[in-house]
C-alpha cells in the first residue's frame, strides 16, 4: 500500500525564492500550494538571507513536506551574482535539511524535461503543462511555477534517486 508523499520544490533566488508544494501518490499529482519568499533589496546580504530562511522555514513548518527538491544553480557571467545566488541556494537547501527532510537537486534541463518533455523550453510551456498535469494548480509568477516544476521533477525521479543513494551508501 502506498502513502501520499508531500514534496516541496524550491527555486532559489536572492530577490525571489519560489516554492511549490505537491502531493504525489503513485503516478498522480495534486497541487497543494505555491508562493514566493522575497527579500528586501535595500537590506544587507545577511539580512536578506535571513528573510529567505525565515520565509522558507515558515513554509516547511506550515505544510510539513516529506521531501524537498532544489534547482541547481547555473553559472552566470557575473561572478558576484553567481555567488549571491549560491548563498540563496544554500538557504534553500539548509531549511529543509534542518527540518529533517531529504533534499534532492535537479539541473534546470532535467526539470524542463520532466515537465514538458524536452530539456529546453520556454516559461509559457512550463505554465501550460502545470495546468495540464494539475488542473487545480495556482501560481503567481515564474518563481512559483518553476518551484512546482521542480517538485514534479522530483516526484518523477524520487525512486531512482533513492536507489542511487542506497547503492552509494
Amino acid at each position: 500500500m502506498q502513502n501520499t508523499i508531500r514534496i516541496v520544490g524550491i527555486d532559489p533566488g536572492l530577490r525571489r525564492t519560489g516554492w511549490g508544494i505537491i502531493d504525489t501518490l503513485g503516478n498522480s499529482l495534486r497541487f497543494v500550494a505555491s508562493g514566493t519568499v522575497t527579500s528586501d533589496g535595500d537590506m544587507d546580504l545577511a539580512s536578506r538571507l535571513c528573510q529567505l530562511h525565515d520565509g522558507l522555514a515558515e513554509v516547511v513548518h506550515s505544510y510539513k513536506p516529506d521531501e524537498a527538491a532544489v534547482e541547481q544553480t547555473f553559472v552566470n557571467k557575473d561572478a558576484v551574482a553567481t555567488l549571491k545566488l549560491g548563498q540563496a541556494r544554500g538557504i534553500a537547501m539548509l531549511v529543509p535539511a534542518r527540518a529533517g527532510l531529504p533534499v534532492s537537486e535537479y539541473a534546470p534541463n532535467a526539470v524542463k524535461k520532466a515537465v514538458i518533455g524536452v530539456g529546453h523550453g520556454e516559461k509559457h510551456q512550463i505554465h501550460m503543462m502545470l495546468k495540464i498535469l494539475m488542473p487545480k494548480v495556482e501560481f503567481k509568477g515564474d518563481d512559483a511555477a518553476d518551484a512546482l516544476a521542480i517538485a514534479i521533477c522530483h516526484a518523477h525521479n524520487r525512486g531512482s534517486n533513492r536507489m542511487r543513494q542506497a547503492l552509494a551508501g
